[in-house]
């Protein structure tokens, strides 16, 4: 019987690129996000490419109300998520904290833990009831790290630790695994939505070295997935070849 995964974030980047492979392995996915029109192509491609099913969850994950409503209607077919990708998550600005954006701090905690804990909270009774289930919250480098100008996004980061680790710990009697993958540079949108647009700005984050790229993290997600049930990886935490740390890179 094919399971269900629902992936948080899946417009773009690792979100998108592991609903596709978790298509690929079977699972049926629920993917959810704001930009409907994207969901839209990405279900598609799934079920052009992939012999399952695909139900497309269009909300933003920082409003307490959308995420109730949308899980709330799920259909009966739809309700027995065994596997939760909470990947949603974003960096806005890069700033001294005594120059920060306070609309940017909102939309980093809103999104990065008030989010994770919205959607998690929906979903984690069904899987206590039953007994069974997997969750795995996408973290960062700046989770274990902090680095100048990164403030408050490496708290929100440090904050998805420390969840995922009582999560951990609160779920252990109900047999339900909870996971972290804690990615370094990535090449995705992430520089783009942390720049606001500026493209010169975002590519040079990237510029001579060999970055992941999403289906990097994809497929250790997919790998933590499938580990035997008696496995749980706790965190796993992956950077470039090129990347010592979170501010340390060798660049040609």
């Amino acid at each position: 019987m094919n399971k269900i995964a629902l992936i948080t974030g899946a417009t773009a980047g690792i979100g998108e690129e592991t609903a596709m492979q978790l298509a690929g392995e079977g699972y049926h996915v629920i993917i959810t996000g704001r930009r409907k029109e994207r969901l839209k192509k990405l279900a598609e491609q799934i079920k052009s490419s992939c012999n399952v099913e695909v139900l497309t969850l269009t909300f933003d994950i920082r409003s307490r109300a959308e995420v109730d409503e949308a899980i709330d209607n799920l259909p009966k077919e739809w309700q027995n998520i065994e596997l939760l990708i909470n990947n949603a998550g974003l960096a806005a600005g890069l700033k001294h904290l005594q120059e920060g954006d306070i609309n940017d701090w909102e939309q980093m905690i809103d999104t990065n833990v008030k989010g994770l804990l919205y959607i998690s909270r929906k979903i984690m009774p069904g899987m206590v009831a039953r007994e069974s289930g997997h969750i795995i919250n996408v973290s960062s480098i700046a989770g274990k790290e902090v680095y100048e100008k990164g403030n408050v996004y490496c708290a929100t980061k440090h904050a998805v630790e420390a969840i995922t680790k009582g999560m951990r710990l609160d779920l252990l009697k109900h047999g339900i695994r909870v996971s972290s993958v804690s990615p370094g540079l990535v090449e995705t949108e992430f520089s783009m939505v942390r720049f606001k647009g500026d493209e010169e700005r975002a590519a040079a984050v990237y510029d001579g070295l060999e970055a992941l790229r999403a289906e990097d993290i994809a497929e250790t997600i997919v790998w933590i997935a499938s580990r035997p049930p008696h496995v749980n990886i706790n965190d796993v935490l992956i950077t470039p070849t090129a990347q010592g740390n979170s501010t340390t890179t060798v660049r040609k």
